[in-house]
Parts: structure tokens; C-alpha cells; sequence
């Protein structure tokens, strides 16, 4: 991804670096050749007289959001066949371009795939390093890994169609095996597995029920790790994070019902954290008008409660938490990502810069990438978002794509109000 050359300078605006630190009211963003140089009070700025110059009104200057758990080839996905069916391999990647876009103009400069169709994420991350399509800087992770007969094992067998366009069904440890070695020749980043069911499955493998053997994740973790891979999984049941924890798992998703022998662990090991837990409430108040039946409804307000006091637990203990997840199904539409911070604000009850915090540089520890991107701090990457008003005091103005000024990446402006009309 190229930088841009030459220095550009940001003023009139407070700074909210993203590591956590108090706002500074009146400051100044340096960036040289694509770096931060300087981020701070604007009285102690270096000079830089033949700098580019952007106005950010009075408003907020922060780093570029992270989507720590984005499904890029989930495209308003209402029912199960929206997902691994419905559509041919290239319509699809074709929407996963269009869903890369909306993500960096929504702010989110960079990402991290939570699963995919087929191996399109790691051929999206190229083109958009390329700087042939726009979109967010992508870890990858391709398709999944699941027991047999567990959440992601849906097509019937007599259809005779398998389930490989989205994920690997695995009997016993050598098929786990076989399994990331197959990743390993797609290029991946993130070996993304299903520990356990979910809300969504409450006849066969609802939110308590194991969906992979511990034998199995720790085939898993052995084989991806002698490949420089890292493992993460969908956690909801205690048994399945404490598991995941025990394996050797690198990351946790969701992490619903943990407990404090599993919080122990956690830091201990300190794995990060993302609970995507907006799903969970927009899938209580809107599932209805999609559908969903009251029994599921029900039970994502349970995994709604627990994955709130999860991630309170994992905040006050001071492990990292990244911020996403699930976005692409009917209710959570790609575009709505920011409605995570709002929620983190509103029901979870993490203060602003907390959340803020989780939303950049906790996603950008999962990644793995802390030292380059998630803060505005000399020396990163310039991934910079304008917003026209003050996050402090209103986190929801990052919902709103026509709130975004500037959206940064490598000191380039690639969307925002600077470059093109609102949105209408």
C-alpha cells in the first residue's frame, strides 16, 4: 500500500491517540512520508511551512478504527444458504469488494477476517495492498474449521454438496490436521475454528453445547503454530474457552460465559479478546422482522448478558479487547460497525476512551500489528481518522460515514467529506 509523500499536517481538533490516554483539547497530527512524526499540543508542534493542511474543525483527530472479527464475504446473509450456496464464487467476491469499501469508508482502516468463502480474504488483503481495490489492511483467515455434525455442519448429507466452500468438517485429530495443512497452502493468517454452538442453533448446538473435541483444537493449535500460524475460535460455552485456553488457542471470539479460572488463564496467556456482542443485541431487537424465532431470540439476551459481563471482567482485569464481529447478516448490515462502539458505551458501560481504546489499538493487538498500527504514536503508520465533531461526548457520530472529514491510510486521504460528497 503506497504512502504519501511529503508532510501533511492536522489541526483544530482534540487528539485522542488511542492508547487510552486523556484527550489533549487543541492538538496537531505531524505525518512525513506516511509516519506519525509528531502527535500532540499544537504549541509544541515542530514547524512544517511546506506541509499540506487539513482543517479538522473543532473536531476529533484518532486513530483509524479496527474491525477485530469482519466477514467480508457475509452479504446480508438472512438464512443459511445466503452464506455457502446461494451464490457462485464470483458474485461473491465481487460483493466482499464492495463490503472492503464500505468498511474504509466507514473509518475502518484496517481489519481482521473472522472467516470467509473459500480463500477470497487473502486475495482481497493482496489487491488492496496493491492499492488495486479500496478496503481495509486485511489478517486473514479463510475458511473455518468444525466438528462433524457441529454449527457450521448444516447441508444435509443426501444433498452430497460438502461444506468445504466455508469450512472444514473434522472427526478426530487427523482430519484437524489435514485440515490447516489446507489453510497453510491458501495463505492464511488466523486459523479460525467452532469450539463450540451458538444462540442461532438452539436444536442441535445451541450456546452450551461442545462442537470440537479438546484432542482436536489441540491438533489444531500444534499444526498451525509449525507454520507460523496463529488459532482462534468461537468460544460461548465455558468448557469451549477454557479448552481453547488449554490448547494453546492465540485469540478468543466472543468469550461468552467466562468464568474466573478462564479469566486466570486468559492473561495469564494473555490472549486478546473480541466478544462481537452487538450481534447479540441486534439480533434480540431486530430478529423478529427476519424471522428468527423466539427461542433464539431468547437466547441470544442470555449470551447478550454473559458476553457483557465477560468483557466487563476482561476490562477491569486488564486483558486486550478488540471491538467487531459479525457484521453481513440482515440485521447487522456492513456499513453499521460503529454501532459496536455506541453499544460498548451505552449498555456494556465502557467509558469512551476505553472503548476507543479496544476499537484501534486492542485491534490492532490482535492482529498483531500494535507496533504499526492502533495509536497515533511516532513512528506508526499514518492511518488517521477526522471527525467533524466530538467523540467525547458523543461516540455515536462515528455511525454516520458523513461525520468522517478524512479517513487516512499511510497519511493517503482515501475517503471522507475532504474527497467527496456526503453520503445521502
Amino acid at each position: 500500500m503506497k504512502l504519501q509523500p511529503g508532510t501533511t499536517l492536522i489541526t483544530n481538533g482534540q487528539l485522542i491517540d488511542g492508547t487510552g490516554a486523556p484527550p489533549i483539547p487543541n492538538a496537531a497530527v505531524v505525518v512525513t512520508d506516511g509516519l506519525i512524526t509528531y502527535a500532540g499540543p499544537a504549541e509544541d508542534a515542530p514547524p512544517v511551512p511546506e506541509a499540506r493542511k487539513i482543517d479538522a474543525k473543532g473536531g476529533t483527530i484518532m486513530p483509524g478504527l479496527i474491525e477485530a472479527h469482519i466477514h467480508l464475504t457475509y452479504f446480508n446473509v438472512t438464512e443459511l444458504q445466503d452464506l455457502d450456496i446461494k451464490f457462485p464464487v464470483e458474485y461473491v467476491t465481487l460483493q466482499s469488494g464492495v463490503n472492503a469499501k464500505t468498511a474504509l469508508e466507514c473509518g475502518y482502516t484496517s481489519a481482521r477476517s473472522g472467516g470467509c468463502l473459500h480463500n477470497i480474504d487473502v486475495w482481497m488483503r493482496k489487491a488492496i495492498e496493491e492499492d488495486m481495490i479500496p478496503g481495509p489492511r486485511l489478517s486473514t483467515s479463510g475458511r473455518e474449521i468444525c466438528g462433524a455434525g457441529g454449527l457450521m455442519d448444516w447441508n444435509p448429507d443426501y444433498r452430497r454438496i460438502g461444506m468445504e466452500g466455508i469450512v472444514f468438517i473434522v472427526n478426530g485429530p487427523e482430519q484437524a490436521r489435514t485440515a490447516v495443512r489446507k489453510l497453510v497452502k491458501d495463505g492464511i493468517e488466523w486459523v479460525k475454528t467452532y469450539p463450540t454452538g451458538d444462540a442461532a442453533s438452539p436444536d442441535i448446538n445451541d450456546h452450551h453445547t461442545l462442537c470440537m473435541t479438546f484432542d482436536e483444537m489441540h491438533a489444531v493449535v500444534a499444526t498451525a503454530h509449525n507454520h507460523g500460524l496463529k488459532v482462534t475460535g468461537h468460544c460461548r460455552a465455558r468448557e469451549g474457552i477454557y479448552n481453547a485456553l488449554k490448547a494453546g488457542y492465540d485469540a478468543i471470539e466472543h468469550g461468552t460465559f467466562m468464568d474466573q479460572e478462564c479469566l486466570d488463564l486468559l492473561l495469564k496467556r494473555n490472549v486478546p479478546m473480541c466478544p462481537g456482542l452487538g450481534f447479540e443485541l441486534w439480533s434480540v431487537e431486530r430478529g423478529k422482522d427476519f424471522g428468527l424465532s423466539q427461542r433464539v431470540i431468547d437466547g441470544h439476551q442470555e449470551t447478550l448478558e454473559a458476553g457483557a459481563e465477560s468483557a466487563r471482567m476482561v476490562l477491569k482485569a486488564g486483558g486486550t479487547l478488540g471491538l467487531g464481529g459479525d457484521y453481513g447478516f440482515g440485521w447487522t448490515p456492513h456499513g453499521t460497525y460503529a454501532q459496536e462502539l455506541t453499544f460498548f458505551v451505552n449498555y456494556v458501560g465502557f467509558s469512551v476512551l476505553d472503548t476507543i481504546k479496544c476499537a484501534t489499538l486492542g485491534g490492532a493487538k490482535m492482529m498483531g500489528r500494535a507496533h504499526e498500527l492502533g495509536s497515533l504514536e511516532n513512528g506508526k503508520l499514518a492511518d488517521v481518522l477526522v471527525v467533524d465533531g466530538d467523540v467525547m461526548k458523543n461516540i455515536s457520530l462515528l455511525e454516520d460515514r458523513n461525520n468522517l472529514l478524512a479517513v487516512m491510510q499511510g497519511g493517503v486521504v482515501k475517503a471522507g467529506t475532504l474527497v467527496k460528497p456526503a453520503v445521502i
